[in-house]
């Protein structure tokens, strides 16, 4: 009987290394790290092949502002979030009218739990997380219609962990696990 294949680690690009890269000059520039230890993150980043290897070496750094919630809003239209940039700790999202769309297969964990909060009225909310991500939605209460989210069956450990909570009105969450 033969086996199935385990799903390859998510592969880091270009961006997030380079953003991983910015974040521990800011640490060391901020004090908050010696130059040991900015020069092995450094090393670390530079051979990093997985978005869990960043994950580790920001962990250590300390949270910038800890305790605030990073926040984006709008009444009405579309709010998108795709492509190569930071994840917050904290990121609540806020929209009466429109729909949401968080790509999260790119982007930049700087720590190995994320809360997202969702203050959505109506319209849809799509989610795409990195394949090795772990998620988490039973504090999300919905309105009107349930979350589609089906947990990976066989998951990689490290990745980083994204807690979903809040409130949807008239819509649904679509959480996917990205491809690649």
């Amino acid at each position: 009987m033969t086996s199935l294949p385990e799903d390859p680690p998510s592969l880091i690009g270009e961006d997030a290394r380079d953003t991983a890269v910015q974040r521990l000059q800011e640490a060391y520039a901020q004090g908050h790290i010696s130059h040991e230890e900015m020069d092995e993150g450094l090393d670390q980043v530079l051979t990093a092949k997985t978005h869990s290897e960043l994950v580790l070496v920001l962990a250590s750094l300390p949270e910038e502002n800890a305790g605030t919630a990073s926040t984006i809003a709008a009444a009405g239209g579309r709010i998108q979030r795709r492509g190569t940039w930071r994840v917050p700790r904290m990121l609540k999202v806020e929209s009466a009218f429109g729909r949401v769309y968080l790509d999260l297969s790119r982007a930049v964990f700087e720590h190995p739990v994320v809360d997202i909060e969702l203050q959505l009225g109506t319209g849809n909310a799509k989610i795409t997380v990195p394949r090795d991500a772990t998620v988490d939605v039973e504090e999300l209460h919905t309105g009107w219609k349930d979350s589609l989210y089906r947990t990976r069956r066989r998951s990689r450990p490290g990745g980083p962990r994204i807690r979903i909570s809040g409130t949807m009105g008239f819509g649904r969450l679509k959480i996917r696990h990205a491809r690649r």
